[in-house]
């Protein structure tokens, strides 16, 4: 039987907010509104693309447009990767556990084609069997048909799957799921509780994993 593993992207897979605010402030920028430092930024990720910009402009006084929406996605899909990098042992990490029969996934609530220009440009897309981007199903993190419709996408088990991620959206869907969860410590969270387990580094996971799901 083959065992699952579904991650999270930002956050937990590579560290993007460098490019999320620079992106962000762009458009700022655009509309004569003051940036915001990485700090502040990475406070707004976890719940995709939309909210992020949405928050950017209520933290200043004023109300996202659809137009504003659209230039950051094309701005930020151009741009998703000139400062953005894997989290150390993240290559290692996923060679080793595709080596241990592993199938592996993406489910992040990013749009999902910045999120495949990030992964190709990065040269990790080819480790994962689905992508589950935040728009490619109708529902999202934390609602668990977002992850379990990205379990489908790769024949996927439940019962035999974990999700690792470092937001409560994360923890809260595979909770929904009914999927084992670890935590991303090292991530953009705060304060998540919940998890199956927790992990201090990405490389860690391999030891976490075994635990979690036994090969058969």
């Amino acid at each position: 039987m083959s065992r699952w593993l579904v991650l999270d992207l930002d956050g937990t897979l590579v560290d993007s907010v460098p490019d999320l605010a620079s992106a962000l402030n762009r458009l700022m920028a655009s509309r004569d509104m003051a940036s915001f430092d990485a700090p502040a930024v990475q406070a707004m990720v976890g719940d995709g693309a939309r909210a992020l910009v949405e928050r950017g402009f209520a933290a200043r006084g004023a109300v996202m447009d659809e137009a504003a929406y659209t230039a950051f996605l094309a701005d930020y899909t151009e741009n998703a990767a000139v400062d953005t990098i894997p989290y150390p042992g993240v290559r290692a990490t996923l060679e080793a556990l595709r080596v241990a029969g592993w199938t592996l996934a993406i489910c992040t609530n990013k749009p999902e084609i910045p999120a495949r220009a990030l992964l190709r440009t990065l040269e990790l897309d080819g480790f994962f069997a689905a992508i589950g981007g935040g728009d490619t199903f109708p529902t999202r993190k934390p609602n668990p048909a977002h992850l379990l419709a990205t379990l489908a996408a790769c024949d996927g088990d439940p019962a035999r799957a974990v999700m690792v991620g470092d937001h409560h959206n994360d923890i809260h869907a595979a909770a929904g799921a009914g999927v084992a969860s670890v935590w991303a410590s090292w991530g953009y969270g705060v304060d998540v509780d919940g998890a199956t387990a927790n992990a201090a580094t990405f490389s860690d996971l391999t030891t976490i994993l075994e635990s979690l799901v036994q090969p058969s």
